[in-house]
């Protein structure tokens, strides 16, 4: 069951309180094991340590186990590898105390899978320039420490068509973790998605100020609720503002995993009218075999749907057929390359174009997006500039 216990919640303040860092979880000393460890090599082929280091709890329903499923995708699918994890690392020295933990251990190939990784990231590849590091959605890179991510933007804006034409009140609310890039693009190209359907309907935009935390992301989905937004959509890293949705009689959209195979009835895995979703276990794969085979280099990769690290989950039998379909059509464009969500024309909050039509959004542009398209309600802090 990927919703949340209360006993972890509990566990998790009790760390909390005790850790001098802050930290969600105790610190380890050393890096913490895998439940399910791989059988030792009997031969004497000298298998290749990868570690993965997580922000949150390897099964908090949402993004961390979703590289979680990636990590076993890897272990499954590669007999040369001994792969481990740590989990509820905060963002800070003790992430940087983690990745040099591992790389003392004779782990050569880490990722890590957060943003606010990357300073601790850079560090610590630094100081091991043979260990091959790999940083989730961040932009700094050297010798030995390169970049991935996928264009979740793609899934993001398929996901607003649905919800432009599901919405009875035309409020669509979306629960967000902070103001960095990643998050606005994924407001951005939803908002795009919804008012090309039904350009009436408006998103609210509401901030938890962390990756994980599920009853301040349930709280800021009944404050959505309470403000007439019929969809909640979730751009954070557990199930619990689909929760409040599903208590309230409205619809979810779900964000890392499908939300939907993980309700607890038949009723409420209705409720989610979609998910955005990662498969990182192909791309961990190729990576680790490109370490393997010595032809590793640093770089970015910026994958789409159609090289299947993101998608758009089974969408939910309340979604009528001729909205499925048109979906679908949509989906199809932006596989073909033939569409982005970021086609111009954009239009910016104060009704400036930025994105001119026939023109598309650069890369580096929306790796530094910090502005809302026409139809978001909110205001982007600086502080998550």
């Amino acid at each position: 069951m990927k919703f949340l216990r209360i006993s972890l919640i509990v566990l998790l303040t009790i760390a909390f309180v005790i850790g001098s860092t802050g930290c969600k979880t105790a610190a380890t000393p050393t890096p913490t094991p895998t439940p399910t460890p791989s059988t030792p090599s009997t031969t004497t082929t000298k298998k290749l340590k990868v570690a993965f280091v997580y922000v949150g709890p390897h099964n908090d329903g949402g993004y961390s186990q979703a590289h979680e499923d990636g990590r076993l995708y890897l272990q499954q699918n590669d007999p040369n590898v001994e792969t481990t994890y740590s989990e509820s690392i905060p963002e800070g020295s003790q992430a940087e105390k983690t990745f040099r933990d591992y790389a003392s251990a004779g782990y050569k190939l880490i990722f890590g899978t957060s943003f606010g990784f990357m300073e601790p990231m850079v560090n610590a590849a630094k100081d091991n320039p043979t260990v091959k590091f790999m940083h989730a959605s961040g932009y700094k890179r050297s010798d030995n420490l390169g970049t991935y991510f996928g264009r979740m933007e793609q899934p993001d804006y398929l996901s607003g068509l649905i919800a432009g034409k599901m919405t009875k009140t035309n409020k669509i609310g979306f629960v967000l973790p902070f103001s960095i890039p990643e998050c606005i693009r994924e407001v951005d190209s939803f908002t795009v998605g919804l008012r090309e359907v039904n350009p009436s309907a408006t998103v609210t935009v509401v901030y938890t100020n962390s990756w994980f935390d599920p009853a301040k992301e349930g709280d800021s989905a009944k404050s959505l609720l309470n403000k007439g937004c019929d969809i909640i959509v979730s751009g954070v890293d557990s199930p619990a503002p689909l929760d409040e949705a599903f208590k309230a009689g409205k619809y979810g959209i779900g964000y890392d995993m499908d939300m939907a195979a993980g309700m607890k009835t038949p009723e409420e895995a209705k409720s989610v009218l979609t998910s955005r979703i990662w498969h990182w276990g192909p791309y961990y794969l190729k990576v680790a075999k490109s370490v393997e085979d010595g032809t590793w280099t640093s770089g970015d990769y910026w994958g789409g749907m159609a090289d299947g690290i993101v998608d758009i989950a089974p969408i939910s039998s309340a979604v009528p057929k001729d909205v499925v379909d048109y979906v679908n059509t949509r989906k199809q464009l932006i596989l073909d390359g033939k569409y982005t969500p970021f086609d111009g024309p954009m239009i910016n909050q104060k009704g400036v174009t930025v994105v001119p039509a026939g023109a598309t959004m650069s890369d580096a542009d929306q790796l530094n997006l910090q502005w809302f398209v026409q139809g978001v309600i909110g205001d982007i802090p600086k502080s998550g500039s």
